[in-house]
């Protein structure tokens, strides 16, 4: 077993002054600082790509300007799952004995460092180039098909998606941190441009500059630092497909499985989970996971929904930061600012936002177009 001993994160929003390199080390100085290390104590570092400054070996050049000489480093490339996945394969890694203290860190500069039109266009790119990426989809487009059957199939309404996005502002306006400091309501949501209908704008994740960083290192080790360390207690992963013209169901997706698979490695059930923290790149992508997971059944997140379960002070808050649709969205450091805030919400440091005696978490990666799913259970005691 793993904990995770610290963590650090830098503003969302726009931070002009700042590369994507100097957000992950900024954010990984902050995650040792928490954790009570020195950086020479780092002997593994697991980074992830960036769209507005390629690099062709991201951890390396990371690893270099942290002046470290790592046992282990790579990067990972599973887009919003890449958060959890680096937390599961930092579990394996140390479990194999080829290092002891691994770093996580992602960042990227992709609102001052490419814009909007052109982060939308680079992503335009991840489309099959004979049979979707000729067509002129983005990703939006992708999503907005899987919202379209749900909505049809379950009668929900674009109303409903509303009350997604204006649930996630509500919760960001208490992080300091979050790139959105405005209330927005279901009227302003309805009324911001279509996207990919059903989406409109406010649906839809932001393109944010940031960094997000944390430590993990094993059991044993992890009674030596400052902070109460954050256990893993499972994690599963499941891949079913790349390009959405391969899916033959959009009602079945790999969050199912591996939310299963993490719940009976824990031990827990859904039931159990005091806080969720859900990849919200697009509204319809919260009230999906909810269901895979086993919150609720099929067409049933709607209701938690509106009887307020979602929110603090409910049932099972969910995104207590803000998300990707109000927190930030800097890349995949959008996908670990949730893993990050999941350790402050255990850690019972999360303010205005802290969820009552929060025990466990559950966390959840979503990467590409529904394309890889990862799923952490964390424990504020080990098991």
């Amino acid at each position: 077993m793993v904990a995770i001993v610290g963590v650090g994160d830098t503003e969302m929003g726009k931070l002009p002054n700042l590369t994507s390199i100097e957000l992950q080390a900024l954010a990984a100085k902050k995650a040792i600082a928490d954790a009570g290390m020195n950086v020479g104590e780092i002997d593994g570092i697991i980074s992830s790509y960036t769209l507005s400054e390629p690099h062709p070996m991201p951890s390396t050049y990371l690893a270099e300007y942290l002046g470290l000489q790592p046992e282990f480093n790579t990067a990972m490339q599973l887009g919003g799952a890449s958060g959890c996945a680096a937390v599961g394969l930092a579990q394996a890694v140390i479990k194999a004995g080829y290092c002891q203290n691994v770093l996580i860190s992602f960042g990227e500069n992709r609102l001052t460092g490419l814009g909007r039109e052109d982060a939308i266009k680079r992503l335009s790119t991840f489309g099959h180039p004979q049979f979707e990426a000729i067509y002129g989809p983005t990703i939006p487009s992708f999503y907005a098909l899987i919202a379209k059957r749900y909505l049809e199939e379950f009668h929900v309404t674009s109303e409903d998606l509303a009350r997604v996005a204006v649930l996630h502002r509500e919760h960001a306006l208490l992080h300091p941190h979050a790139h959105m400091k405005k209330p927005i309501s279901i009227d302003d949501v309805l009324t911001s441009k279509w996207i990919a209908e059903p989406l409109h704008l406010l649906d839809c994740a932001l393109i944010s500059d940031g960094g997000s960083a944390i430590i993990v290192t094993s059991k044993e080790n992890s009674r030596s630092f400052k902070k109460k360390p954050i256990h893993l207690l499972g994690y599963g992963e499941k891949t079913t497909h790349e390009h959405i013209f391969q899916k033959d169901d959009f009602r079945l997706f790999g969050s199912v499985e591996s939310g299963k698979k993490a719940f009976k490695i824990a031990g827990v059930t859904p039931n159990d989970i005091d806080v969720a923290l859900l990849y919200d790149c697009f509204t319809i992508t919260v009230l999906i996971l909810l269901e895979d997971l086993g919150f609720c059944q099929r067409g049933e997140a709607v209701s938690l929904l509106k009887e307020g379960k979602l929110k603090l002070g409910g049932k099972l808050p969910v995104n207590p930061h803000g998300g990707l649709l109000s927190h930030g969205q800097p890349g995949t450091a959008g996908g670990l600012n949730h893993v990050i805030e999941a350790v402050r919400q255990l850690r019972h440091e999360a303010d205005k936002r802290q969820v009552a005696d929060a025990n466990l978490a559950l966390v959840h990666g979503n990467g590409g177009v529904m394309s890889v799913q990862s799923t952490l259970i964390l424990g504020r005691d080990s098991r």
